[in-house]
């Protein structure tokens, strides 16, 4: 992605899974000026909800809602990502990916784990799934129920821990976390985003950057 979308120009967005994650996002990166395709196996049940969202709002098929968009937003549930990428795999060449994604498991002591082997994170596996195109992660600690609520209500105070090995991915998807309401909390490349993980250090945290930063074990500047 050229480095002037990291500007103030309005994104065309395909938000693959309008369900927890992916609708309360959509709506607020309506609210703040961008192109918004919800991506879905049956798009006519958004019908309501496009309509309600207004003219920048649009409903089609996976694929299509790719197309469409210059980034992609990855909010489908876990199991289903890979035949998802399956689908739209080809199509994401070139473009922005944010993996909002979590591979849940429990442990046998009921805790929350990863599924993916050790030391492999998500982030990492979507940019090996992906080679030609700029993964990064965000969305993934936050309470879901909360998205909405805290980016309207509270605006700009909760923070929301981000990672990307590309410079340009990690600068739109800084933008897109500031449109959300949120305060961007870099934690590095793809391999350094464990803390993001289930049964990591930030999983199902909410605090705010500072909180991030200390949670994380990330120095301030």
């Amino acid at each position: 992605m050229p480095g002037s979308n990291v500007g103030s120009t309005p994104l065309r967005i395909a938000v693959l899974g309008a369900g927890n994650i992916g609708l309360p996002l959509g709506r607020h990166w309506l609210a703040a000026g961008h192109t918004v395709t919800f991506g879905s196996r049956t798009p006519d049940r958004l019908a309501s909800l496009v309509e309600e969202a207004g003219e920048r709002a649009r409903a089609s098929g996976y694929p299509d809602a790719v197309d469409a968009s210059d980034v992609v937003l990855l909010s489908v549930p876990r199991p289903h990502l890979e035949e998802l990428l399956e689908q739209v795999g080809n199509h994401l060449t070139g473009k922005t990916v944010i993996d909002a994604t979590s591979p849940i498991g429990l442990s046998e002591d009921g805790l929350f784990v990863s599924e993916l082997r050790a030391g492999l994170t998500q982030g990492s596996w979507s940019a090996q799934r992906l080679p030609n195109s700029s993964v990064a992660r965000a969305f993934t600690h936050f309470p879901d129920e909360l998205l909405w609520p805290r980016g309207t209500q509270q605006r700009h105070f909760w923070g929301m821990a981000v990672a990307a090995d590309d410079e340009d991915a990690l600068g739109i998807t800084e933008r897109l976390v500031r449109d959300a309401g949120f305060v961007p909390v870099r934690l590095g490349g793809l391999d350094e985003s464990a803390a993001l993980e289930p049964g990591g250090a930030l999983f199902g945290y909410f605090s705010t950057a500072a909180g991030l930063r200390r949670a994380a074990g990330i120095e301030d500047d």
